[in-house]
């Protein structure tokens, strides 16, 4: 049923696993679509002693309703290309706030 590309996210258990990809020094915080792969996400932060980190992970907490402590960085930390999981959120919570393609 599925034809398109993999999705950026999975579920695991209670949390959900994200990849994205971040533009820093954006005009404001916001989801832009999917982009090779990943969910492409433009912040208004630096990308400068993980600043971008930081307003990533509040920004996702914010979207999806779960507290900041909930969104943990698995692997990018000094990339554009992020991998994170978010405990408590769902996969259909993401799919409400994404762009269609």
């Amino acid at each position: 049923m599925n034809s398109s590309p993999a999705l950026p996210w999975s579920q695991q258990g209670d949390a959900l696993l994200l990849r994205v990809f971040v533009q820093p020094r954006a005009s404001r915080n916001q989801f832009c679509g999917i982009h090779e792969g990943e969910l492409k996400l433009r912040l208004t932060s630096p990308p400068v002693d993980g600043a971008a980190n930081e307003c990533c992970r509040e920004f996702l907490a914010k979207q999806l309703k779960v507290p900041k402590s909930a969104v943990t960085l698995i692997s990018g930390d000094s990339s554009r290309h992020k991998r994170l999981r978010i405990a408590g959120a769902t996969t259909q919570q993401i799919e409400q706030l994404i762009p269609p393609a």
